[in-house]
């Protein structure tokens, strides 16, 4: 995506017109991990190439924190610097908190064109979306009519977010070439195996099955009860052409979201279940 802009100057008085040049898009880019984290900076320097990249961030790590906001206390915001200059915002509160600040205050007589969130350190598929604060801070992007990704990668390790960032860059300079993505909402999931050989692409949905629904009990020194959450498969494997199925095969997933929980076709045959007060 490219905006234009027209440049005029003046020759013995008459006003001639340049040629239009080009003006990169602006990008803003933010995470869950935190300000620090390798897969941000990662991404930052592909993002490069698509345009002006404005990081906004956690100060700390927000991982599972979903779509809370902060609003019964202020909100701090420090400049981060590399390189003798101003690199970053580091924002004490969510991921959520970062997208709103930033479009709402910080840039708003600059406004971005792009949210990119991430990349984060683990996966963000399946049910897993509606805990994730990297998929959040692009919802937040998209409450704001700006087209916006979230991006993970399957934790390893080793992970090589170098790698991850390259095909990030390459999806989402993909999408913002499409009018039909902009002002949508989208979640990219990259395994591992995608940054060992050569990817592949696979649009899917969102899986619904159910991980991690179970806990051990144990107790603590003082003899007090506490649990520990697990992560368990689902009973059920999960179907085919879904995100979570897709990701296991090495394939790199991509999936359009929505905000909107209404169920629409419920909806419309309530009124006629005669409820009333």
């Amino acid at each position: 995506m490219a905006f234009f802009q027209r440049r005029d100057f003046f020759d013995s008085g008459i006003v001639r017109q340049t040629l239009f040049k080009p003006i990169a898009m602006r990008i803003l880019l933010t995470n869950d991990d935190g300000v620090f984290a390798p897969g941000l900076a990662a991404l930052e320097q592909q993002l490069r190439h698509l345009g002006e990249v404005v990081v906004v961030a956690p100060a700390t790590e927000q991982s599972g924190v979903g779509h809370s906001i902060t609003f019964l206390s202020p909100l701090t915001c420090k400049s981060i610097r590399r390189d003798g200059r101003h690199w970053a915002w580091a924002v004490d509160g969510s991921p959520a908190d970062c997208v709103k600040l930033a479009i709402a205050e910080l840039f708003k007589d600059n406004p971005v064109d792009l949210v990119v969130s991430g990349i984060n350190n683990g996966l963000n598929a399946g049910v897993n979306v509606l805990y994730s604060g990297t998929v959040a801070a692009a919802i937040e992007g998209a409450f704001f009519g700006v087209t916006s990704v979230a991006v993970s990668l399957e934790y390893d390790p080793d992970a090589d977010f170098q790698a991850a960032a390259v095909i990030a860059r390459d999806v989402v300079g993909g999408l913002v070439k499409r009018s039909e993505a902009k002002g949508k909402l989208f979640n990219l999931n990259i395994p591992t195996a995608a940054t060992l050989s050569p990817p592949h692409l696979s649009i899917v949905p969102m899986g619904l099955a159910q991980y991690g629904r179970t806990y051990e009990k144990r107790q603590d020194p003082g003899g007090r009860d506490y649990y520990w959450a697990l992560w368990s498969e689902p009973e059920q494997p999960p179907a085919e052409h879904f995100d979570v199925t897709a990701l296991r095969n090495g394939n790199v997933t991509l999936t359009p979201l929505q905000f909107d929980l209404t169920v629409q076709p419920l909806l419309e045959s309530m009124g006629d279940w005669g409820l009333e007060l």
